[in-house]
């Protein structure tokens, strides 16, 4: 009995008649993709003891797969990179970009276009960073300048916050002795019992 469950003994389709043909299983219960496989069945059933077809697997190369493990052979160190910035272009892609553009020309060959790309590539790494270096230089010198700024405003608003309430508190004490004296006549001496 426990080799009928066994998978290597028939396929899902002919389980799952077998659970409806007994009961086990309700017409309404049954798979979405049963009546498919029944009106639609395979060339070749799909079986456990089924041979494997031999054929061969391709091997898959880009052109740019063999400049692409020729750069990281000669290059050791391998940047770091985000997975969530995908503007920015990894420095792999930089010089495969550089070397696709010099092959393109057709005046050199394979070794020179390398090298040759290789030295671009490390020219333009070392510009991006100076202006990297200079960007930042700039942002450092606003956020300072920014700070004593703000620090100052800060400084200016308090002095004129105080000011204010002091002048608030001033008037509210003379606008009261106003309200009680109109004319020369104390109204509130008027009105006590």
């Amino acid at each position: 009995m426990a080799q009928s469950r066994l998978e290597k003994i028939g396929t899902i389709f002919t389980r799952v008649s077998g659970l409806l043909r007994s009961g086990a299983m309700k017409p309404e219960d049954k798979p979405i993709w049963y009546d498919v496989y029944a009106a639609f069945p395979p060339k070749v059933e799909p079986r456990f003891d089924r041979p494997a077809p031999q054929i061969a697997i391709k091997n898959i190369f880009y052109e740019e797969d063999k400049v692409r493990a020729k750069f990281h052979k000669s290059q050791k160190q391998v940047e770091m990179i985000s997975m969530f910035d995908r503007r920015r272009e990894t420095q792999t892609q930089q010089f495969i970009k550089i070397y696709q553009g010099l092959k393109s020309q057709g005046a050199l060959d394979e070794e020179k276009i390398f090298e040759t790309s290789m030295d671009l590539l490390q020219q333009q790494r070392a510009q991006m960073k100076i202006e990297a270096q200079e960007i930042s230089n700039a942002e450092s010198e606003d956020k300072v300048q920014s700070m004593a700024d703000a620090f100052s405003e800060a400084k200016t608003l308090q002095k004129s916050d105080s000011l204010s309430r002091a002048d608030k508190e001033s008037t509210k004490f003379n606008k009261s002795e106003t309200k009680s004296s109109i004319g020369g006549i104390n109204i509130e001496n008027l009105f006590k019992d």
